[in-house]
């Protein structure tokens, strides 16, 4: 996420916390900033009691709202006019469906039948899965972020995200996770009391909300300006050094990744394909010193190897849940996100390429068999999200007791297996359980054990195979079903650098059957792409990444198969980005299009983060197309559009390793020959 601005508008206080000091919410962890989790599809025992405004909706997550007693309506024109008409504040929660905290919300204050009856009397209430409006879910996490920094509460964001909002629908407060009632945990103050003050003060001094809401409105829209700095001085080589350098100081030594405390070990940590593509990059290029290859190739694979050891990689079933809640990438939140695997395909593809190293060639396949056999719509199309809780208990299906191991395993089998995988030693998680895991990487332990890594696979693959059928029998997590264009993009990439570098045809055919279902399914009568699709349906209006991410899984099929068809495509999309999102005034793109409907602000984004900007991948694409179509002005956009991000490349360079990548491939297609 971004880091907002500081401000220095002390005298902003709003009225809310004058009249109450209500807490802003109890800090949680949630996906991009703290963390995650997942869910979908909820089995009805019974005839739901209730049935609000989501019923007929598609995205899961919000289907699982549909029978709450609380009047959910989703985010669109009835709603906010149903508020302006009834001069009613609005209650904003977003959310998504691999959210843990999302889903305690949901149980204890959402199914509560006292606290819906005072929600529905006095507000209207919209819910939002963030998966779908990104854009939505950009303004108002930006809108808490900034109120807890104005107001100095110490706080940052999170999901569930919830925001009370005017009739207007411009923010005034709001906080993440909110704990029902008063003392349910510890001394945060409870949503029921918060519901009623917020009311009172709305009853009694409605100028006053509004006057913050207003306040704080323009505080949003200047800090997402702020994400549009302008352009500084041209950009060089020395750019691209400065990323490696920075990530180099950022880079864990021991554990792998990047970001760490030694302070405080418990502080989550990242994939960060982002960074891994950079350093591949930098070990492929061309003219880029020994010493730096030699340092992004120890950076690459100490990342890979150690992530591959930890709990964060599905050892079972493989896959990488989407983060570790440690250093050591240990115990994860359980979720799996697709663009956390799409993206990973391709880093662990790449990587074995380089290093020849099997255990890495086999990650990749083990983790599109497990896309291909959980996450794959019967038509092509791929999922979200697996949830991270079952039976109401993050990570339950994906943990262990020592003996329900010892019983599904012959004495020999359990011997070999808990040796290897962590079970020989003291529970890892929630102090009873174990998330199997390596200490070592395989071939280190196959040496110790005098046998090869290739002996040592053979011998443990019909183990973990024994467990997972043991495993599927569990009660599973839900499956997040909508299918996003976006994250398709990354999948489809994925199964196509993995096709084409482990000579796998399989893969390849999953790539191209992915993409035929976007552009038969996800795109308009006009040939604009569409977001989401679900039971039948798609709708909502693409947003940027959904141009440059599909386009890019477009271009990956393209060099895994030579076939013009996904060139033209790609070029046809490129097209229609360019006419809808471009920024005349600053080069790159908005992320929205110019025709999307009017919120509070129009975002531009150059962060790569757990995804990469949709600015540096459409660089990336421009510069493919123009090479591959001999198309000049489209390496006139790409440089343009590079050089819109000139200012965080400079003042942060490892904010955007993805479009330095650009940049790398922009210098060497336009350096003069020597």
């Amino acid at each position: 996420m971004y880091a907002v601005r500081c401000f220095t508008v002390k005298f902003f206080v709003p009225a809310l916390l004058l009249a109450t000091g209500c807490s802003t919410g109890v800090t949680v962890q949630s996906a991009e900033q703290p963390a995650a989790e997942g869910a979908a599809e909820q089995p009805d025992k019974a005839a739901p009691k209730h049935r609000n405004h989501l019923a007929t909706e598609t995205s899961p997550y919000l289907l699982l709202h549909a029978h709450n007693p609380v009047d959910w309506h989703p985010w669109g024109e009835e709603a906010l006019a149903k508020a302006k008409k009834e001069n009613k504040l609005i209650f904003l929660s977003i959310g998504y469906s691999s959210c843990h905290w999302c889903h305690v919300m949901e149980r204890e204050s959402f199914e509560d039948e006292e606290i819906a009856a005072l929600l529905n009397e006095h507000y209207v209430c919209i819910k939002v899965d963030r998966e779908e409006r990104p854009d939505i879910d950009s303004i108002y996490m930006t809108s808490l972020q900034v109120f807890n920094q104005v107001t100095g509460s110490g706080r940052g964001g999170g999901w569930p995200l919830s925001m009370f909002l005017t009739p207007d629908a411009q923010p005034f407060f709001g906080g993440t996770y909110f704990p029902a009632r008063d003392g349910d945990r510890g001394a945060a103050t409870g949503f029921l009391t918060i519901v009623n003050r917020v009311h009172e003060i709305w009853e009694k001094e409605p100028d006053k909300i509004k006057a913050d809401g207003k306040m704080l409105t323009e505080f949003v829209k200047t800090e997402m300006r702020g994400r549009r700095p302008a352009a500084l001085m041209p950009l060089d080589a020395d750019v691209l050094d400065a990323v490696q350098a920075q990530l180099d100081e950022q880079y864990d030594a021991r554990y792998g990744g990047f970001g760490f405390s030694e302070a405080n070990p418990f502080r989550p940590k990242f994939p960060e394909p982002s960074n891994l593509f950079f350093l591949i990059d930098r070990i492929q290029r061309h003219g880029v010193a020994g010493k730096d290859k030699d340092r992004a190739r120890e950076m690459l694979v100490g990342t890979l190897q150690r992530m591959s050891m930890g709990g964060i990689r599905d050892h079972l079933g493989g896959g990488f849940h989407r983060y570790s809640v440690d250093r050591f990438w240990q115990i994860p939140h359980f979720e799996k996100m697709l663009y956390d695997n799409g993206q990973l395909a391709t880093a662990y593809t790449e990587a074995y390429l380089l290093t020849g190293r099997e255990d890495f060639k086999r990650i990749v396949e083990e983790m599109l068999a497990f896309v291909l056999r959980e996450m794959t719509d019967k038509d092509g199309g791929f999922y979200s999200a697996l949830d991270a809780e079952s039976e109401d208990e993050e990570g339950k299906f994906y943990r262990w007791e020592k003996q329900e191991v010892q019983k599904l395993l012959s004495a020999d089998e359990f011997k070999l297996f808990a040796g290897v995988y962590g079970l020989d030693g003291e529970p890892n998680f929630e102090e009873n359980y174990y998330a199997p895991q390596l200490e070592q990487p395989l071939h280190e332990i196959a040496a110790e054990r005098k046998v090869d890594e290739s002996q040592m696979e053979t011998l443990l693959a019909p183990i973990r195979r024994k467990l997972l059928a043991a495993r599927d029998k569990r009660e599973r997590p839900l499956t997040d079903t909508k299918i996003l264009t976006s994250w398709n993009g990354h999948m489809i990439r994925g199964f196509a650098d993995a096709g084409h570098g482990l000579k796998n045809e399989r893969y390849v055919k999953a790539a191209e059957r992915a993409a035929d279902f976007v552009l038969a399914h996800l795109r308009t009568q006009d040939g604009r792409l569409l977001r989401t699709y679900g039971n039948g349906q798609a709708k909502l209006n693409a947003y940027l990444d959904d141009y440059a991410f599909f386009v890019d899984g477009l271009l990956a099929l393209h060099r895994a198969t030579g076939n013009d068809k996904w060139l033209d495509a790609a070029d046809e999309l490129t097209a229609l980005q360019l006419d809808l999102f471009w920024d005349d005034e600053a080069g790159g793109f908005f992320f929205t299009s110019d025709d999307h409907e009017s919120l509070l602000a129009r975002g531009k984004d150059p962060i790569d983060g757990a995804e990469p900007s949709g600015n540096s991948v459409s660089a990336q694409n421009l510069l493919y197309l123009a090479k591959a179509l001999d198309k000049p002005e489209y390496l006139e956009r790409a440089s343009q559009t590079i050089q819109s991000s000139s200012a965080i490349l400079q003042a942060a360079p490892a904010a955007a390793p993805r479009m330095a990548v650009a940049l790398a491939e922009l210098l060497q297609r336009t350096a003069k020959p020597e």
